[in-house]
């Protein structure tokens, strides 16, 4: 590793313990991956030092608490350090449960007491409380060029593709030592010979509304696997929602974490500039049959029509998002048989409370939930066997997660089934 005179000082231990453990960390993670400098950063997402309490219980003698759980788990350090504020502009992402509807959720009273408790010591140590998949959504907005280090495939997909900011699909310990050393491995996204395109994909067929662009998200992720595809072809109307949604499903289905749409995404105006000079790799068509293809294979864990559970919010809703879902449910009720969630940040919560959208789905039976999802906190309201999502990610893992069927289709759609007890939901 080539270290600067002060990465060189923090690791001597010049800027405290917890820094030193940090680029200790960093440099084996370099060293690891073939890296052979650092860049700085100061926009660093994570989960940093929180923890359920059986990972405190394991690190019992050490005293079990944020010191321990930050020095031994996410630093991997050989001893129990004293942990200062992060020097990184830090955020947390999505966490366990809703910090005011956490018994609908069916946690325990304990388990609320150890997530309250670990929120207070991540807001201590300088942590940004965002508690969201989509920290773009709640006023963290890297610019185009940033060294970044963030978690959450979504999240890195949007901030690589949409944003044209720099990070990996990092991990807790990664994210943790850089929110203290603000230094992150130069390498894979961070360098400007690895975005290049290495695949193209032809869309034939519309793709102009966020079903259609989750649809295409999941064909691409399963055409191209962990490469950068080139997208080119019958996209219409780009939006932060539809990116959003396409990247999701990409970034689950294959692994993506950085794509190009010539015209649209920043580091495509055109075929060239996306791949770097000549074409290469293979060329995928998205044609009818395609789109036939993947709707049959989104909807393959779905069987019953009863339809027990409808979840929205995956990645997090927006508030456009969120004031469609009131719009469609107005002056309408859950059926008594079905139950619906929609998840969203805290942040973007607070403008449906005042714009009313809240209340709009509370008096239809919904709930507007933050901070997680079911597939992050493994909660479904109680007897779900059958739930209905308008989220190619959240269908591609909730029903393995959670041994149920699912269904994919329009928000519309989803409404729809959460009001009947029905899916009715079928490809146009």
């Amino acid at each position: 590793m080539k270290l600067t005179g002060r990465e060189e000082a923090m690791l001597a231990g010049e800027e405290g313990a917890a820094v030193q453990k940090a680029m200790e960390l960093l440099i084996r993670y370099a060293d690891a991956l073939g890296a052979e400098d650092f860049v700085e950063t100061n926009n660093v997402a994570g989960v940093p030092g929180s923890a359920p309490p059986w990972i405190k219980q394991y690190y019992a003698a050490d005293g079990g608490d944020y010191r321990a759980v930050f020095s031994r788990f996410d630093l991997d350090a050989d001893e129990v350090v004293d942990i200062p504020r992060m020097n990184a502009f830090s955020c947390h992402l999505q966490g366990g449960m809703d910090p005011m509807l956490w018994r609908e959720q069916g946690m325990s009273e304990a388990a609320f007491d150890n997530f309250r408790s670990d929120e207070q010591q991540v807001a201590e140590h300088g942590i940004q409380l965002l508690k969201t998949c989509t920290p773009y959504l709640a006023g963290n907005v890297p610019v185009m060029g940033e060294h970044c280090a963030w978690m959450e495939s979504s999240a890195v997909i949007f901030c690589n593709s949409v944003i044209g900011g720099r990070t990996n699909c990092e991990g807790r310990e990664s994210t943790s030592a850089a929110m203290l050393a603000r230094r992150i491995p130069n390498w894979g996204f961070h360098r400007d010979e690895y975005r290049k395109g290495q695949h193209s994909v032809n869309v034939a067929v519309p793709v102009d509304d966020v079903f259609e662009w989750g649809m295409l998200g999941y064909f691409v992720g399963g055409e191209v696997q962990d490469t950068i595809p080139v997208i080119e072809g019958a996209i219409a109307a780009p939006s932060l929602i539809r990116h959003k949604h396409f990247g999701a499903a990409a970034a689950s289905s294959g692994g993506v974490e950085m794509y190009h749409m010539v015209g649209i995404t920043p580091e495509a105006p055109g075929v060239e500039a996306a791949f770097g000079g000549a074409r290469r790799g293979e060329t995928f068509r998205y044609d009818a049959a395609a789109r036939r293809r993947t709707y049959e294979t989104l909807n393959s864990v779905g069987q019953c029509e009863d339809v027990d559970y409808v979840m929205l919010g995956c990645p997090h809703y927006s508030i456009e998002q969120i004031a469609h879902a009131a719009s469609l449910i107005e002056g309408r009720k859950v059926h008594s048989n079905s139950a619906l969630w929609i998840f969203t940040s805290r942040s973007v919560k607070a403008l449906a409370d005042a714009n009313g959208h809240t209340e709009t789905l509370r008096k239809a039976g919904a709930l507007l939930m933050t901070d997680t999802c079911s597939a992050i906190s493994q909660a479904v309201p109680e007897g779900t066997r059958v739930a209905a999502l308008d989220s190619a990610k959240q269908v591609h893992y909730l029903p393995a997660m959670m041994g149920i069927e699912g269904w994919y289709g329009t928000t519309a759609d989803c409404i729809d089934a959460a009001c009947s007890g029905k899916w009715r939901g079928r490809l146009a």
